[in-house]
């Protein structure tokens, strides 16, 4: 199956690229950020580009599916976690109005963070089931992880689909793999985040954690990688692109916009969906496959959400699936490190001092490796207390 398609907060244009790859046409994208319309503008030059979903009056005729990667400021625990009515996040209410006609779209594709789940026990996506229930749609959703499909990054995010005339289920939950083994720390490269080292620390084993956004003023905030020699290094920008399924350099067009910083591009990859997960929705509804629901149990009002549900008409089940639908051949972090830097003195001296003082519990030789970084870069670990 494919078709004519809409990108409603397109960002980069994840969500449209992967679908892409299986004959779905974006013929609109809408997005407000001003360097993310540049990489839009250069990287889909035959697409429109609306700036503002608030001022889009409707869908062009005979669209057949909306993408919608709505804002998660107001859900992600990195941000301001107000909920789905926060300024931002309620900016998906702006999809629900667009596709409310009765010739809407047969697709809706939805992605969000996976906190969203928890966001005010539940409020945030009752809302959202809620409104697809009311426009007569039925929907399902699955935590998916970006490694499921080859990629060094330990990236959730949770993907929605909803039809009126199709079932979503045979799309999302019909792939199930389960995860593949972590394997050793002393085999892998390992990724963190050197900012943390008290409460938190992001550990992956040939991964990265989760890719952010920066700063709002435009600072990056690349994560760190321990490699095998025990050096210590930050993935740059177009390691973090590759990341994320990209070409290298897809946001050096935004480096065109006046008054952006560099930093801007990390926010622009940090808040993207993987192509690859898209790509594997694209696949997906190409081949539907029959989803058999006699395992699944209804799932009680106010009871949390699941990793994995649908529902329609009010009514919602719990489905039993992991978070890796598949387990496409994994690439090694190490591949994607080309622009890579070692991490300054500073800023390991600055991890090397949370870890002493904190309680947090490391890989024995991890902090060993720290010190002798610290070391070769011409600090003093002994100095750090």
């Amino acid at each position: 199956m494919s078709g004519r398609a809409v990108g409603l907060f397109a960002g980069i244009g994840g969500l449209e690229l992967g679908l892409s790859d299986h004959g779905w046409d974006t013929e609109l994208y809408c997005e407000i950020d001003a360097g993310a319309q540049a990489v839009l503008s250069a990287r889909f030059p035959d697409a429109d580009l609306h700036a503002d979903v608030t001022t889009l009056r409707s869908l062009p005729a005979g669209i057949e599916l909306v993408a919608a990667g709505f804002p998660c400021q107001d859900l992600s625990q990195a941000g301001r976690t107000v909920g789905i009515t926060g300024t931002r996040s309620g900016l998906v209410d702006e999809v629900f109005r667009l596709v409310k006609r009765k010739k809407g779209p047969r697709w809706l594709l939805l992605e969000n963070v996976p906190f969203m789940l928890q966001l005010g026990r539940g409020a945030a996506m009752r809302h959202v089931t809620s409104a697809l229930d009311e426009l007569g749609y039925t929907w399902a959703y699955r935590v998916v992880d970006a490694r499921a499909f080859g990629l060094p990054q330990r990236r959730q995010r949770v993907l929605m689909l909803a039809s009126r005339t199709e079932d979503p289920r045979e799309v999302l939950l019909t792939d199930d793999a389960g995860p593949a083994e972590e394997g050793d720390p002393n085999d892998h490269p390992c990724g963190f985040y050197w900012t943390e080292g008290v409460r938190g620390l992001g550990w992956a084993v040939n991964a990265v954690p989760t890719l952010k956004g920066g700063s709002t003023i435009g600072i990056a905030s690349p994560p760190a990688v321990r490699l095998l020699t025990g050096e210590i290094v930050t993935p740059g920008i177009v390691g973090a692109e590759r990341l994320q399924g990209f070409d290298p350099e897809w946001t050096r067009p935004a480096l065109d916009v006046p008054g952006l910083r560099g930093g801007h591009r990390w926010k622009l990859v940090g808040n993207a969906v993987s192509t690859r997960m898209s790509s594997w929705v694209g696949h997906r509804l190409a081949q539907p496959l029959p989803y058999d629901d006699a395992a699944d149990a209804p799932l009680k009002r106010g009871a949390a959400w699941p990793t994995a549900a649908w529902g329609r008409g009010g009514t919602a089940h719990r489905a039993d699936v992991s978070t890796w639908p598949v387990q496409h051949e994994y690439e090694d972090l190490g591949n994607f490190l080309d622009d890579s830097k070692l991490l300054s003195a500073r800023a390991t001296a600055g991890f090397l001092r949370r870890a002493r003082t904190g309680t947090l519990r490391f890989v024995p030789g991890f902090l060993d490796d720290v010190a002798e970084h610290l070391e070769r870069m011409g600090g003093d670990p002994a100095r750090v207390a």
